[in-house]
């Protein structure tokens, strides 16, 4: 009976015994990104890239808007033959459908520029991180930028400030 007492007791007790030597720290990881200047080259990169697209949009808007002023100035002319009337319609629709396939692949490209710019930043952070982590002996390191922690105690470990110094950033 003595051994059963003890053995649930130890049973009991192994769990608490391995939280104990957990080590857990928080991190903010928007906010490294966002101070590192990598990140103020790569959305350079993307104000340039997108004031270039707005710029070709706006010269096909223009063209477009001068197109359907010349048919609204036709559609009221007699003279003008139906299908000259029909064919500039289907200009009108033609230059509609490009201007939304541009804006598509617009956003396209620059949701892939993005993609292709930020992913060696988050690799770094990522790979500084983990070195933290494991020449710290953290068990887990916790993002609270885009996952809340429900409590955050006095004595909790923020690793934020460390991996922005082990990454030169601001």
């Amino acid at each position: 009976m003595n051994i059963k007492r003890i053995l649930t007791i130890a049973l009991a007790i192994a769990p608490l015994a391995m939280m104990a030597q957990m080590k857990i720290a928080t991190i903010n990881i928007n906010d490294v990104f966002n101070s590192l200047p990598e990140t103020k080259v790569a959305n350079d990169e993307l104000a340039n890239l997108s004031q270039q697209f707005k710029g070709e949009y706006e010269l096909m808007l223009n063209e477009f808007n001068s197109k359907y002023a010349a048919y609204q100035a036709m559609v009221a002319d007699n003279k003008v033959p139906a299908t000259i009337k029909d064919r500039r319609v289907q200009e009108i629709q033609d230059g509609d459908r490009e201007i939304n396939k541009f804006l598509e692949n617009s956003k396209a490209t620059i949701e892939a520029r993005r993609e292709a710019l930020e992913k060696p930043i988050h690799d770094k952070i990522n790979a500084a991180i983990k070195q933290l982590g494991d020449t710290e002996g953290y068990t887990y390191i916790l993002d609270v930028s885009t996952t809340p922690v429900a409590y955050r105690g006095a004595g909790a470990i923020d690793l934020t400030q460390q991996v922005k110094k082990m990454l030169g950033a601001e």
